[in-house]
């Protein structure tokens, strides 16, 4: 290939990264996680957003919108939303405020209803990077605002065909940040579990995936966001994310299952640090549980 092949390729690629996969490609990825233990007849369909990180031009409200109807059109019996709601970076045109990406996410609808965590965004800063935090306020009024419950170390029993599960939402793990490289969660694992009354099953949203080290087997299925699975999957991004334990996990994407706890971690939907993306495109989940 010649310079001026490398040339067009490069800026194919750089097209793709920073225009097309971020902006407008979207992309629905399916789980079917089968678990020991898991009452049978108990089909539970979840439908999960991540990191939609709101800002024009890259995540504007119609974006947004469109990725509420692509989420509606899957029929899930609950829709789960696992933080990071404002702005990752600061190479935006302007904010998309709270209530405008509530406005957008009203339109969820799911028998079992939609429930939400904070992430870690939501809490160091306001809609954009350069606007000051109000320590997740803003995010708790939009979630308020567009009939999302709004999880913070809570639990809740619900029940699909006279089954019930209970459905658990941690506090965010790195809610203050303290310095460079350190920061300070208000997550309760032990007490949000303290308020699972029965042996029903039970599934937890977390925004990081730091905690599944640390999360028991009452705990079935772990979701998480916040990875953006790698953002630029390349295979020598990969390691560098596995060797340095810059997730504070060694695994930032997909299925992982240890002994009978499984955790599934979105791709999510928006950009932090850069508006690019390269081979792992916005994507909602599905997570289809049954018994093993």
């Amino acid at each position: 290939m010649g310079a001026g092949g490398v040339a067009l390729l490069g800026a194919g690629l750089a097209g793709d990264a920073f225009a097309l996969e971020p902006a407008f490609l979207l992309d629905v990825t399916a789980y079917h996680v089968a678990i020991a233990g898991w009452p049978r007849g108990l089909n539970l369909k979840i439908a999960a957003i991540a990191d939609i990180h709101a800002c024009r031009p890259w995540m504007n409200v119609a974006r947004i919108r469109h990725i509420a109807d692509v989420t509606n059109a899957l029929n899930p019996d609950v829709i789960v939303l696992l933080g990071d709601f404002n702005a990752g970076h600061d190479f935006v045109s302007g904010p998309v405020m709270p209530h405008e990406w509530a406005e957008a996410l009203s339109g969820l609808r799911a028998p079992l209803g939609s429930w939400g965590v904070l992430g870690n965004h939501d809490w160091w800063h306001g809609a954009l990077v350069s606007m000051p935090g109000d320590n997740g306020a803003g995010v708790r009024a939009g979630l308020k605002a567009a009939n999302i419950h709004c999880m913070e170390n809570d639990a809740v029993r619900l029940e699909k065909s006279g089954q019930p599960f209970w459905l658990l939402g941690l506090g965010d793990q790195m809610a203050h940040f303290v310095q460079r490289g350190w920061t300070r969660g208000i997550d309760d694992l032990p007490g949000t579990l303290r308020k699972v009354r029965d042996g029903a099953p039970a599934i937890l949203l977390a925004h990081e995936p730091h905690i599944f080290r640390h999360v028991p087997e009452r705990i079935a299925l772990t979701l998480c966001g916040h990875t953006h699975g790698g953002q630029v999957n390349l295979p020598f991004l990969h390691r560098r994310w596995y060797k340095d334990g810059l997730t504070g996990y060694d695994s930032i994407y997909g299925h992982t299952q240890i002994g009978n706890k499984h955790m599934v971690i979105s791709g999510g939907l928006g950009t932090s640090a850069l508006p690019v993306r390269f081979l792992r495109p916005p994507e909602i989940i599905e997570v289809n549980v049954t018994a093993a």
